[in-house]
């Protein structure tokens, strides 16, 4: 077999095993957000807030060791670093409540980025030439972010169960691709098998 050959081979191999593992991975988170929200949202925000302990360590660091700084920026990496472990140690005094405020926060976020969406879209309708579509999206973003605003605890859950169901989907998808590609594979080196034996 030659070295072009097998180095495709080798890189339908790689391919294919990373379609299938990051299909195999969303598929199952998927199904866990469907099955157990609360405790999927608990995880989510436990990380969370590992993260912030990790980071809020990381700028203390920062703060203690970097000698080239200046005293004031050490100082405010320093008090950075204790927001962000203090933060992250009452996250996970009670995750729940960080969990249901975490989803809040984002929720507000996504329905008060809609809104601007729209008003953008709007002031853009003149200069736009598809101004129907325009109008339509423009009306449809602000009308979206104002329902999520005034019903913050229904558009939440809404939004879990949409990030679950498309993490099915898409982790169905990526597994079917990871068996095509597969397929295309093989039909790939016996053309270029073939090609080299002409």
């Amino acid at each position: 077999m030659s070295a072009p050959l097998s180095e495709a081979k080798s890189l339908f191999t790689s391919i294919r095993i990373t379609l299938a593992i990051s299909g195999v991975v969303a598929l199952l988170a998927g199904i866990v957000l469907l099955v157990w929200p609360v405790k999927s949202a608990v995880v989510v925000t436990a990380i969370f807030a590992a993260y912030l302990v990790v980071a809020g360590l990381v700028y203390i660091g920062l703060g203690i060791f970097s000698g080239a700084r200046g005293g004031w920026s050490r100082v405010g990496h320093i008090l950075l670093g204790l927001l962000y472990i203090v933060a992250g140690v009452i996250a996970f005094a009670n995750l729940g409540a960080a969990a249901a405020a975490l989803a809040f926060v984002v929720v507000i976020f996504i329905g008060i980025s809609w809104i601007v969406d729209g008003v953008v879209a709007l002031s853009l309708l003149g200069q736009d030439g598809s101004r129907v579509w325009t109008l339509l999206y423009a009306l449809l973003s602000i009308v979206a972010g104002i329902v999520v605003l005034f019903s913050p605890l229904v558009a939440g859950f809404a939004f879990w169960l949409i990030l679950g169901i498309s993490l099915v989907v898409l982790g169905i998808i990526q597994i079917v691709r990871a068996i095509t590609l597969g397929k295309d594979a093989k039909e790939f080196t016996s053309t270029v098998q073939e090609d080299a034996a002409h």
